[in-house]
């Protein structure tokens, strides 16, 4: 560490904000409208000796700054802000708290929870308004000026097209924690994820992103400690721009570049999810450890009736205040530095309806967003929102700014009634497997908007998915009343593991099909780690603190008989999507479109081989459902895709429509083994709970060259005949 050459700080100008080393000396800022006085506070090599306070010597436009000349990479530092403790009118400033750089790019030490950390003295029913006088250095991480010199030379982010990307979403501990190929030290950070062998299995599983949870430095939560859980998920950020040191084996930055770099050349890209929607600090009753103590009524949404108190839109405690133009500032920073320092390729955004919130409510157009889509560096890169918080008018699926994809919750819970036998779900899996036109096709977004999934992390994995009806959280401490009721789920005839061979065959065969409908869906997939192999959580639906092996990826399933094929069927489902167009979805399918002379983009058909009317979308009993996909290839080539699904408990034959071409039968979840098989017959027989895709390529002069008929229609009058849109 270098140690600063003076005892005071120097004028500086004030940006950028943070800590930057320019060779001879470091420049410090930060930004706080509300403080009297912001000191910088310096320590030894160790983090526990105070070795300096620093009264920053200038105040621009509420940014505090100086330069500290000798100051060099792994300078440990904090600061103290002066001000007001009037919770009642929102100020919490309380310079015996040590607070973190809000732009801190490295973190020294972790939270040591203590009383100290909390700016009252902690107990009673009005405990917040109280003052307390301890000093909460001890046990406070600190930040550390770095040197972000890095050798990018030879890499190539991949820019994966949307309609090609298959996303893999993952935490960087789960992922290799229990792996055994790896160095003990590696195993749960980015020296495993970056490893050869990590590589190897994504590249040959066919995903073509990786999407972590997240990795900024989190807190650990006090009361999960207490119960000897941790935080596993990390969706309690408390620095924007550090990442979390646990994932650090080696303690440096270097670590996540180098494994970015690793992935970039297998051709993966890294996409981050992200948490700006609040931070660690909580409620009025949680500690001072950043935001809080420079600014609060900056930094976070307040009640305007009760400024003591704050806006809960997220459920977590507090909501950070994107009204406020240094707040958006912020997190643009942020966004940027991740982008270039470390050649993210694209962040995920959680409750991002709650980024999007003015005064007024949520606002397609509010500040952030228009900085966000506009911005030459990041508006170029994969923008996933989640479309949801809790605050009033808090689901937003669709309504997202141009550019930006979100994660299709609806495609989740419908797909999984599907399957799992529900009544009515004719018209409602037909909107999911053609992207969800009736929520995104507008402003001329293309069918990648909608982030198809049937499990994530927040939930049941695939296994648990069919082997529980009801949750089973009781290892979280709460009586198993947290997590979702709502799973749509069902066991098949036992909770929970089972050895008869009915039961695990059925599971097995609904896996597939669940897997297929997904890959086979317009719109971008996303698979949960682990669900390739049959991963159980044990019933768990809410593994957040969970740091454990009820969490992390058991590997040992990968040689298993079961697991091996499934996770050999999952690759041949993203290697299949890879190769066909009419999976993908390149736009929007309404049957307006003639790829050849009498055939249209899209038709849908029941097993009798007819257009289905209006009375048979509203059919609630109908649980099978033909679709015909064409599209033009180019070069004079059409694609023609049938897919098959029956939901029903018995095995059904369906009547291919017409004209009779030669398909090619690729997909067949009753019998993942089979091999491709040429289909010349008119009809084709579906075993119950599985789907079957077939495959044409014909050239138009094939097409031309046929007596082609049009589909069958219904005996019923036109004005009965509906649009996908309209039905579903």
């Amino acid at each position: 560490m270098s140690r600063p050459g003076a005892d005071r700080l120097l004028p500086s100008l004030p940006h950028p904000l943070g800590a930057h080393w320019d060779g001879r000396g470091t420049h410090f800022a930060v930004f706080s409208e509300n403080a009297e006085r912001i000191e910088l506070c310096l320590f030894d090599s160790t983090g526990r000796h105070e070795t300096a306070r620093l009264a920053m010597p200038e105040c621009t436009d509420g940014t505090w700054h100086g330069y500290l000349p000798g100051a060099g990479p792994g300078t440990l530092y904090g600061y103290r802000a002066y001000g007001p403790y009037d919770p009642v009118n929102g100020q919490r400033f309380n310079a015996n708290k040590l607070l973190l750089d809000p732009y801190a790019r490295k973190l020294a030490g972790t939270i040591r929870w203590h009383d100290a950390l909390y700016g009252y003295r902690v107990g009673g029913p009005r405990a917040d308004l109280s003052f307390d006088r301890r000093n909460s250095a001890d046990f406070m991480p600190k930040g550390v000026v770095v040197d972000d010199r890095f050798d990018w030379s030879g890499d190539h982010p991949p820019r994966v097209p949307w309609a090609e990307t298959v996303i893999y979403e993952m935490s960087v501990k789960g992922y290799s924690r229990l792996r055994q190929e790896f160095e003990g030290h590696d195993r749960g950070t980015f020296g495993a994820l970056g490893h050869a062998r990590s590589i190897d299995y994504l590249r040959r599983l066919g995903v073509t992103a990786v999407e972590l949870l997240p990795v900024h430095a989190f807190a650990r939560d006090r009361h999960l400690l207490e119960q000897n859980l941790s935080n596993y998920w990390g969706y309690n950020t408390l620095a924007y721009f550090a990442p979390d040191p646990a994932y650090l084996s080696d303690g440096t930055l270097g670590q996540i570049k180098w494994a970015v770099r690793q992935l970039h050349a297998a051709g993966i890209e890294v996409i981050l999810d992200v948490v700006y929607n609040h931070t660690c600090e909580g409620s009025e009753l949680g500690p001072t450890l950043s935001l809080r103590g420079l600014d609060n009524p900056t930094y976070y949404r307040l009640l305007e009736d009760n400024r003591r108190h704050y806006i809960n839109d997220t459920g977590c405690g507090n909501t950070v205040n994107f009204s406020h133009p240094r707040v958006i500032q912020l997190v643009m920073d942020s966004l940027r530095y991740w982008a270039s320092e470390f050649h993210i390729d694209g962040f995920r955004f959680d409750l991002g309806v709650t980024l999007g919130r003015e005064a007024h409510g949520f606002d397609p157009g509010s500040g952030f967003f228009d900085a966000l889509m506009q911005d030459p560096q990041l508006r170029g890169l994969k923008l996933i929102s989640e479309p949801w918080d809790i605050g009033p008018g808090g689901y937003q699926i669709g309504n997202h700014p141009p550019g930006f994809a979100e994660w299709n919750g609806k495609f989740r819970d419908d797909v999984r009634r599907y399957w799992k036998g529900d009544a009515g779900m004719r018209g409602p899996l037909a909107a999911r497997l053609q992207g969800s036109a009736e929520m995104f096709d507008h402003h001329r977004r293309r069918p990648w908007a909608s982030v198809n999934f049937v499990t994530a992390h927040d939930g049941f994995t695939l296994q648990d998915l069919v082997s529980y009806d009801a949750k089973h959280n009781e290892a979280n401490g709460e009586g198993n009343r947290d997590g979702t009721d709502h799973n749509d789920s069902r066991n098949w005839g036992v909770e929970g593991p089972s050895d008869d061979p009915a039961i695990l065959a059925q599971r097995e065969r609904i896996k597939r099909s669940l897997l297929a409908t997904l890959m086979v869906s317009q719109g971008t997939p996303m698979l949960l780690s682990g669900d390739e192999l049959g991963q159980t959580q044990d019933g768990n639906n809410n593994t957040y603190c969970q740091d454990n092996e009820i969490a992390w990826l058991d590997w040992s399933l990968l040689s298993s008989p079961r697991g091996a094929a499934l996770r050999d069927f999952v690759a041949k489902l993203i290697a299949l999507r890879r190769a066909h167009a009419s999976f993908q979805g390149h736009y929007f399918q309404h049957a307006r479109i003639e790829v050849a002379p009498g055939l249209k983009d899209i038709s849908w058909f029941d097993e009798r081989g007819t257009e289905l009317c209006q009375a048979d979308w509203d059919n609630g009993n109908a649980r099978l459902l033909g679709l015909r996909r064409a599209i033009a290839l180019g070069h004079g080539r059409i694609e023609i895709a049938i897919l098959l699904f029956n939901a029903d408990g018995e095995a059904h034959q369906f009547r291919l429509p017409e004209p009779r071409l030669e398909y090619r039968l690729l997909l067949n979840t009753d019998d993942p083994a089979a091999a491709e098989q040429a289909v010349s017959e008119g009809l084709w027989t579906i075993p119950a709970y599985s789907m079957a895709a077939l495959v044409a390529q014909p050239s138009e002069e094939q097409l031309a060259s046929l007596q082609w008929e049009q589909m069958p229609e219904p005996q019923v009058d036109r004005a009965e005949m509906s649009t996908l849109g309209e039905a579903a």
